[in-house]
């Protein structure tokens, strides 16, 4: 089980400061519990609580209105050791103040977490005038309730002699699991509201996420066909009658499901999208939300380029349900119809071509569940091991780690292949270029540097996102790099592999000198790199983790795009019981290079927070001219934070 927390510990506090048990209205379901196999019952509540007894304990998964505590004694239960949730909705848990008041330890989806321990501030803030994420989550309670634990996607929770799979479902809800285990002698899935009957689902209002969208029904299917892959024996649903019979069943409710997302987006769903084989070595699947590449030896060993979510449908709605302490979800894709048709055996190295979370989503997972190791640009390592440490766009919060590292020009063998890795700089300061002969083909994986674009003159499409770190000059040096190298294929972050000739490229850098110049037209004289970098002064970390009692130690950060050196002053702004060491921070930064000092933060133990989330500034004098607070950090409490 897992410690309390400092949020626990408020959440629990503030859960104690209320009622015992939420209103009740009297009401009660006029059923008892029925029993479905030797060790496996039913309760037909609000939703189908299902009791897995193991002598006189038991384990519950999903609570509805909590009724099912009257009817435990007669089946000789005097313990509950952990209630399991499936999803967040009020059906499946709208009596968990019955459990906090009980002492009874409560299990949630990982990335439903924040809907039960923190509702009432998701209440504070849905948006209800001017609706178009029309998303379901209004189902959320109305009270937070303490949790002990977070069921994260792909690990398993131990009860006694019973192991639980958490299987990532969503489709009914974003963040839904359906919990695997066998009981009484065959593989169970209880699957919340990811199916109520052979070719039926509960709710189809549920499904839709944004104005007008299908999104749920095409993440049901995806869910169903991951869970068919499970080869189940028992289907447990939140609603309707256990299925005895489960793969006609999936197969039923993916089929009409399909048939249903067709009707309504004239596309396929994500389920269908498939990998093709650029050439007998390079696979490429660029219906993922980012592309992402694959080239496997004659071993079988994999070589992966990216590895993002499994669509845009994935990628796009989850990273909008994310809390802001969270991290997306992630639900793995590809690798199977890689080993069914390309001969794929074991993924062996995984290389970003830049460091942003639509193309790095999987690495955790690549890592944890098949072994694979993490080879990158010299540069991104610290953005992937610490992510907290920068404000740049698309952020992994998840740390991992990285196994080798390589500079500018380096050259490497993997398996049969020799490749070159350069720096490529432009849709962010962290990315890579890479080179390599594959199948005699002369291939360029360039991630977001540079898209087919269609036009007459050959003038690729680049991308300009000023969060990511771009310099004046950043996006000539990758245009530069693909001249000099002269690929006949590029591999970009998005879309197909596209031909690329030297007319394509000469064009494409005569088109970012033009905008190199605007640049500089734009801004003051001497001051353009200052005018595109809003990061220029920083503090490390920019996501801080803090308590009552601790020592910070951060880092003022400070890039001198001046052809001088250039002296800084700055001093933080923070809560008044803080003590600074030193008071004002001072150093010179040579010119045309970065320069940082270090500052010490001691808290008080008595100090008490106004909020687990909030920020710090720095107050900023730089070569004697007060430019004022143009930095910041943000502050979390130890607890309140996933990562």
């Amino acid at each position: 089980m897992s410690q309390t927390t400092r949020r626990d510990f408020l959440e629990s506090a503030a859960v104690a400061g209320a009622a015992p048990t939420a209103p009740s209205t009297g009401f009660a379901p006029a059923v008892k519990p029925r029993q479905i196999t030797g060790n496996l019952w039913m309760f037909e509540d609000t939703c189908n609580v299902y009791v897995i007894k193991d002598g006189v304990n038991c384990v519950l998964i999903d609570f509805g209105s909590g009724r099912i505590l009257d009817h435990l004694p007669a089946l000789g239960i005097s313990k509950i050791d952990f209630i399991l949730h499936t999803h967040h909705h009020r059906d499946q848990c709208q009596g968990d103040h019955k459990a906090n008041a009980r002492g009874i330890p409560i299990a949630v989806p990982a990335h439903e977490k924040h809907l039960f321990s923190d509702a009432e501030n998701y209440w504070r803030n849905r948006r209800a005038f001017h609706l178009y994420y029309v998303r379901n989550d209004f189902y959320t309670l109305t009270r937070n309730v303490r949790v002990a634990r977070a069921l994260a996607d792909y690990s398993t929770f131990r009860w006694r002699n019973t192991d639980f799979f958490i299987l990532p479902t969503p489709g009914h809800t974003l963040g839904s699991i359906s919990l695997l285990a066998t009981v009484d002698g065959r593989l169970t899935a209880f699957t919340g509201d990811l199916i109520y009957a052979p070719g039926k689902i509960q709710t189809l209002f549920d499904t839709q996420v944004n104005y007008g969208g299908a999104e749920g029904v095409d993440l049901g299917i995806y869910s169903l066909d991951r869970l068919a892959e499970q080869k189940p024996a028992l289907l447990c649903p939140s609603h309707g009658e256990p299925m005895t019979d489960p793969a006609p069943a999936i197969q039923a409710t993916s089929s009409r499901l399909t048939d249903y997302y067709r009707f309504q987006n004239n596309n396929p769903p994500s389920a269908q999208n498939k990998p093709f084989a650029v050439s007998p070595h390079l696979v490429a699947h660029y219906q993922t939300t980012s592309s992402f590449y694959a080239i496997i030896s004659d071993s079988g060993k994999a070589l992966f380029i990216d590895y993002g979510s499994a669509s845009g449908v994935h990628f796009g709605n989850f990273e909008r349900a994310t809390a802001v302490t969270d991290r997306i979800r992630f639900v793995e894709h590809s690798i199977d119809e890689l080993k069914r048709g390309f001969g794929l055996k074991s993924i062996d190295v995984v290389m970003p071509s830049h460091m942003h979370d639509d193309h790095v989503n999987g690495f955790p997972h690549l890592i944890r569940r098949h072994g694979a190791k993490v080879w990158c640009y010299e540069n991104m390592v610290d953005v992937f091991k610490n992510p907290r440490g920068y404000n740049l766009g698309c952020i992994l919060s998840e740390p991992f780690k990285v196994s080798r590292t390589f500079r500018h020009g380096e050259k490497f063998r993997w398996e049969e292949f020799e490749f070159e890795v350069t720096h490529s700089p432009g849709h962010t300061e962290y990315q890579m270029a890479m080179f390599g002969v594959i199948d005699g083909n002369r291939v360029a994986f360039t991630g977001d540097a540079f898209f087919d674009s269609g036009r007459k003159d050959g003038v690729m499409r680049h991308n300009l996102i000023f969060r990511n770190h771009v310099e004046s000059d950043s996006h000539v040096k990758s245009i530069r790099n693909l001249i000099e190298r002269e690929p006949a294929l590029i591999a970009p972050g998005h879309g197909r592999p596209y031909a690329v000739t030297k007319e394509m490229m000469l064009a494409t850098e005569k088109n970012l000198r033009r905008q190199q110049q605007f640049f500089s037209d734009l801004l003051p004289d001497g001051m353009t790199n200052f005018g595109l970098d809003p990061s220029w002064v920083r503090l490390y970390p920019y996501q801080v983790l803090a308590a009552p009692g601790e020592t910070l130690r951060l880092r003022v950060h400070a890039q001198n795009y001046k052809p001088s050196p250039m002296k800084i002053e700055v001093a933080l702004v923070t809560p008044p019981e803080w003590k600074i060491e030193p008071g004002v921070v001072k150093f010179e930064v040579p010119a045309n290079s970065a320069g940082e000092q270090g500052v010490s933060i001691a808290i008080p133990k008595s100090w008490t927070p106004h909020a687990t989330r909030f920020a710090i500034a720095a107050d900023v004098v730089a070569d004697g001219k007060y430019l004022g607070q143009i930095t910041e950090a943000v502050v979390d409490l130890k607890g309140a934070a996933s990562y």
